[in-house]
């Protein structure tokens, strides 16, 4: 049986302040938890992770930290997580994320289009991925503020991806119009319009995560702030990176496949424009198809036909003829 063991007084734990983490290892040394994981959290909270076998190990533990602190055993609070509660938790949590996938999937793919609702799980899938491989790396321990951070950054990655493929969604329709370009030229369009405001946001949504990292973790000694800061801050990364170029890459490769854009490409390649590739640029003109500026421009166009070109002005210095004067007959 794994247990959690906190000592302290309700009243800010004042008993505690003071011990240091040496001082609470040597009084469980008789309790069999001398190996366990001891945390001081703000100075008067000591908190302590050991694996105990039975309630006569816990009792023992908790009355060597009410001994220690000079309070009661009542005032001890004793967590204990055992493997059923884990599996039960675990399979509940399965079940979550499946019906959160699912849904999100049907709402993207009636909102959009379902090849976004598979590049959008399959960049969020990606951002979990990394972001529990980051723990593991480094060894950090997962806690439920972790697991709510991970939750949070499923949410910020799945919003910044809508809002790429809503400016996909937008490029597309006004740019398709033209059949001169390749659903990947599109789709770079649309990164390079959406680009800054993605990094923006991230750098914006970094600074109070990386103050609550600091300040709350390091200086005020928060543990929980810094378990749940630095799981948020590797997300938002990752998540941006997704957004950019995982989600983008998925739909881009799936829409290329379909019969449309495949004739364009082929179309592209009999011109002799297969040599630029992906590389080619959206021209001014078509970029701003559907816009305001092209409605300013056909609306001129309507109006006096072709553009005429500039009236010739004289060249600077230059002094212009005299009009001659009409003869009297």
């Amino acid at each position: 049986m794994r247990s959690l063991v906190g000592g302290g007084s309700p009243a800010g734990w004042g008993p505690a302040r003071g011990l240091s983490v040496g001082e609470v290892r040597d009084a469980l040394r008789g309790t069999g938890a001398a190996d366990a994981k001891i945390q001081t959290v703000g100075g008067d909270t000591i908190r302590v992770r050991a694996d105990v076998e039975g309630p006569g190990a816990v009792d023992s533990v908790r009355n060597a930290l009410a001994e220690l602190t000079g309070v009661t055993g009542n005032d001890v609070s004793v967590t204990n997580v055992g493997p059923s509660w884990g599996a039960e938790t675990t399979a509940n949590a399965q079940i979550a994320l499946i019906v959160f996938f699912a849904l999100i999937a049907v709402y993207i793919a009636v909102r959009l289009e379902w090849r976004m609702a598979v590049g959008a799980l399959l960049a969020v899938a990606h951002d979990i991925v990394l972001s529990v491989g980051f723990y593991s790396l480094f060894q950090f321990e997962i806690t439920p503020a972790t697991v709510i951070a991970f939750l949070t950054i499923m949410g910020y990655s799945l919003y910044d991806t809508i809002v790429v493929y809503d400016k996909v969604r937008e490029v597309v329709g006004r740019v398709s119009a033209t059949g001169r370009y390749t659903y990947t030229e599109m789709m770079n369009l649309s990164l390079n319009q959406v680009l800054m405001r993605s990094v923006n946001t991230s750098i914006t949504s970094m600074i109070p995560v990386a103050s609550m990292l600091i300040i709350g973790s390091f200086v005020l000694g928060a543990v929980t702030l810094q378990e749940f800061a630095i799981a948020l801050l590797v997300g938002i990364i990752v998540g941006t990176y997704s957004s950019l170029f995982v989600a983008a890459a998925v739909v881009a490769k799936m829409k290329e496949r379909e019969p449309a854009y495949v004739e364009i490409a082929e179309r592209i390649r009999l011109r002799g424009g297969a040599g630029d590739g992906p590389t080619r640029t959206v021209a001014a003109d078509d970029a701003v198809l559907g816009t305001s500026v092209a409605a300013k421009r056909s609306a001129t166009a309507r109006r006096g036909g072709a553009a005429s070109p500039p009236a010739a002005t004289p060249a600077s210095g230059a002094i212009p003829p005299r009009p001659r004067k009409k003869k009297r007959r």
